[in-house]
């Protein structure tokens, strides 16, 4: 059953290149978040991400001995299998989350979680298959991941199909014990059209802001974000003739957020998916006026190096702490420590009905709160399915 409006969602954009001999320099959301200081207490090591995109490219300098063996939904028209990125987006997915820096001998971009593993997962490209035939593929990835031991599981794409067979797919993963994050899209200056799976129930939906900690243009924004994390200019290993680019885009954002994931849950093993998400939760800079979220960042951007430090109570470890999770029944009985929905009165389910009505003015209410000076990220995106494309970008 389709529950929204057919169609699909292709934001343009290439890659920049980057010039390897300054790398780590450029890629500024590493100093913000103060990676190097939460390195000393984890790297993200003994949690498998896995990444649903367009392939990973296990050859990459940056990525070696990162990335298992995945699985290819893609078809025989496409040549190769998951090792085998046919668009360069899935690699700088991956690159974002565990580049270990080795490119140019040590020269290169590094992933927030550099101790991580990638479970590549490829889907087939837009032009192989119909939107909707694309949804249910997306939820076959989401299965084979739950299944295949991902505890974190990155969607940088995204379309307006949200079907049956999604939602039970994303369901299927929070009870075997994953986190599903996805970016909300790059169309937050046009249409702002709701994109699934971000708005799906259950899915964690990544928001992206710039260097100003601001919601970046082309961000979208409604109930469907839960989160933010950078992703503007962001440099990290990808397809590229040099094996690196600068990118912008939700995509971005939602690698980062997968990756700050990874950080807690490798500190803490011992914890749920629940728990680390409600620390997630917890440690995020809020917005700064007061509210509890607002429709630009969510709940707040996420500071994973707050987490690592001072994590509070992880909370129950069988109740999922967004709102829209599980799907109620109309005879259901709210669900105790619960995050609170956006003061919009109705749930967040219902507020996504009308989402793509609703406008915050375009420049955004994103106040990202950044505490003792860190920042914090997170994001992702599933297409209809088409890559969420950053806005620009460049092979450097």
């Amino acid at each position: 059953m389709a529950l929204a409006a057919a169609g699909l969602l292709l934001v343009g954009g290439t890659a920049t290149q980057a010039h390897a001999e300054s790398t780590r320099s450029q890629q500024w959301h590493l100093d913000a978040m103060r990676a190097e200081k939460m390195w000393r207490t984890s790297t993200g090591e003994g949690i498998v991400v896995a990444v649903i995109d367009t392939g990973v490219d296990s050859n990459n300098p940056d990525l070696r001995g990162r990335v298992l063996d995945g699985k290819d939904f893609a078809p025989a028209s496409r040549p190769g299998d998951e090792h085998t990125d046919y668009d360069g987006h899935g690699t700088a997915m991956a690159g974002l989350i565990a580049g270990t820096g080795a490119y140019g001998g040590g020269k290169g971009a590094f992933g927030l979680a550099p101790g991580a593993k990638i479970l590549p997962v490829r889907l087939p490209g837009p032009d192989d298959i119909s939107p909707f035939a694309a949804s249910a593929f997306c939820a076959k990835a989401i299965r084979y991941a739950a299944d295949s031991g991902a505890q974190v599981i990155n969607i940088s794409r995204g379309g307006f199909y949200n079907t049956s067979e999604l939602i039970e797919a994303v369901e299927y993963a929070i009870r075997k014990g994953a986190l599903v994050f996805a970016a909300v899209g790059n169309n937050g200056d046009k249409d702002n059209r709701v994109m699934y799976p971000a708005g799906t129930p259950g899915v964690v939906g990544v928001a992206a802001v710039g260097k100003n900690l601001r919601r970046t243009s082309f961000s979208q924004y409604g109930p469907q974000v839960d989160m933010a994390a950078p992703g503007e200019d962001m440099v990290h290993a990808c397809g590229g003739k040099t094996g690196l680019c600068k990118t912008s885009g939700t995509s971005d954002a939602t690698a980062i957020a997968s990756a700050s994931a990874a950080l807690i849950w490798s500190k803490h093993p011992e914890w749920t998916n629940n728990q680390v998400l409600r620390v997630m939760l917890n440690t995020i800079g809020a917005p700064t006026d007061g509210s509890k979220r607002n429709d630009s960042i969510g709940y707040g951007i996420v500071r994973p190096r707050i987490a690592l430090q001072d994590p509070g109570d992880p909370g129950p470890p069988d109740v999922y702490p967004l709102p829209d999770f599980p799907v109620a029944s109309p005879s259901a009985s709210p669900r105790p420590t619960e995050v609170p929905n956006s003061g919009s009165g109705g749930s967040r389910s219902e507020a996504l009905a009308d989402a793509s009505a609703k406008s915050d003015g375009g420049n955004g209410l994103l106040w990202a709160a950044l505490g003792a000076g860190a920042v914090l990220l997170l994001g992702g995106t599933v297409a209809a399915f088409a890559v969420a494309r950053r806005r620009r970008g460049s092979v450097l």
